[in-house]
């Protein structure tokens, strides 16, 4: 248990200063409303303060339509049943779009990824959320991931190619390896990015111009996975 001189905020401990600039509020909505902020990734207390203070500045129809976005976002967003994006309906637009290559799926952890390569205007195939990547030190395992459903897409027999799409990270390696090795007994081809992205680089990081050319000269992913080989004996 931790001192009586310190608290606890959404798990969290905080130090005396901290917990006092909570006391110090002069309105215990605004002590809420500042606390539900800083609760988000990578907002600390002052920037949930500014931004607080920002909301309550504005005319009460723009917060409310703010809010509404919010609770809209969460009660109405789906999965696509196909590739697993984010979508308004069941069916995303990607997959629903008749111009889309149906040979090619893009493997990918996130829908920040999907962004990422549909903004180099260089890819025409389909995709797979995989919803994270494996991470043994993070609890995350293949079975926390979509890769049942990537197998049971390659299963119908549509996809010629799957492109190994993944952060170039060890536990981006590792995802694409396990995953190379799922698909090894199915008739197509597991290529991956050529290596412009940089050993270390997550993908949505990655410049357009450099991501576009990783994409048009992707590997086959054995190649890869060879030298590795060789590299370690």
């Amino acid at each position: 248990m931790p001192d009586e001189k310190f608290g606890v905020i959404f798990g969290k401990v905080l130090k005396p200063d901290i917990m006092s600039a909570f006391h110090n509020y002069p309105s215990k909505l605004l002590e809420q409303a500042v606390r539900e902020f800083a609760a988000l990734p990578g907002i600390g207390n002052k920037t949930a303060l500014r931004l607080v203070l920002y909301l309550l500045k504005q005319e009460k129809e723009d917060v409310e339509s703010f809010g509404n976005a919010m609770i809209e976002l969460k009660k109405n967003i789906h999965h696509c049943e196909i590739c697993q994006n984010i979508s308004d309906t069941e069916v995303c637009q990607i997959c629903s779009n008749p111009n889309r290559s149906r040979e090619q799926v893009c493997v990918v952890e996130n829908i920040r990824d999907v962004m990422a390569i549909e903004g180099t205007n260089q890819y025409k195939g389909l995709y797979h959320v995989l919803g994270g990547i494996i991470s043994p030190i993070d609890g995350v395992g293949p079975a926390d991931l979509t890769i049942d459903q990537l197998e049971l897409r390659i299963k119908s027999g549509e996809t010629d190619e799957v492109i190994l799409a993944l952060s170039t990270t060890m536990e981006g390696d590792t995802t694409n390896f396990y995953i190379y090795k799922r698909l090894q007994t199915y008739p197509i081809r597991v290529t991956t990015l050529a290596r412009g992205v940089a050993i270390g680089d997550e993908l949505e990081y990655a410049d357009e111009i450099t991501l576009g050319r990783s994409i048009i000269d992707r590997t086959p992913f054995e190649v890869i996975f060879s030298g590795r080989k060789q590299d370690l004996a």
